[in-house]
């Protein structure tokens, strides 16, 4: 232990706790607030991709292509300094609703691809199956269609959700304040480089081994187990 002491100077990082705390907590609930409206709106562009109208699943590929040909980096400049811009209500936000609107612009489509990859995959069957009962086709895709399909993609959409926790560190460059920035802001008062961004990564596998733990305890709500024995 003595060995790692001469290499990693644990007091400095005890001063600095509260605001890796702080950090943590800014992560936590942005990335939260950006999943729930990720996973809402690529619901949307899961069923839109689905569909048979090319006036409704041309724009939403096009959409698609747009996001992942470009970087996250130009898509947050382009939310921050664009909306003010293009849109009236564009200075109300600020930098951190700016940095929500951007990651979640970024991170639904790719969402949108993996819950469409899970409805694919749910047996045909069973959604024939609760129309002829009498169920309507809203009620088969609420009931029926989108909890298999969530259990089946289940592990896709934990590493989805990483890389947006990850995609949030990002955020620092129009000063929104995270966990990145709480290392950043270590870094800059004490010009100690190892203990800032080792502590900085250290969080980030915390935050991703309670990802592990909360991504099995959905998996078995929504009907995982099966799909694990499988």
């Amino acid at each position: 232990m003595q060995w790692l002491q001469n290499y990693f100077n644990f007091r400095i990082v005890g001063q600095y706790a509260d605001v890796f705390i702080a950090g943590i907590g800014q992560t936590l609930w942005i990335s939260a607030l950006c999943l729930i409206l990720s996973l809402i709106i690529g619901t949307f562009v899961a069923i839109a991709r689905l569909s048979k109208n090319p006036l409704i699943w041309r724009p939403v590929a096009g959409y698609i292509q747009f996001v992942r040909s470009t970087p996250l980096l130009i898509q947050i400049y382009l939310v921050y300094y664009g909306l003010p811009t293009i849109l009236p209500v564009g200075n109300f936000f600020d930098e951190t609703q700016s940095g929500i609107i951007a990651l979640t612009i970024h991170t639904a489509p790719y969402m949108g691809e993996i819950i469409r990859a899970g409805i694919e995959s749910v047996n045909r069957g069973q959604i024939e199956g609760a129309l002829s009962v009498g169920m309507t086709p809203r009620q088969t895709l609420q009931n029926v269609t989108l909890p298999q399909a969530l259990a089946n993609v289940m592990p896709p959409l934990l590493g989805q959700t990483a890389v947006l926790i990850k995609d949030t560190s990002l955020l620092s460059i129009i000063a929104v304040f995270e966990l990145m920035s709480a290392g950043l802001q270590m870094f800059s008062e004490t010009v100690i480089a190892t203990e800032s961004y080792v502590t900085t990564a250290v969080c980030y596998l915390g935050i991703y081994a309670m990802m592990l733990v909360l991504s099995g305890i959905l998996q078995t709500k929504l009907g995982g187990s099966a799909w694990k024995a499988n």
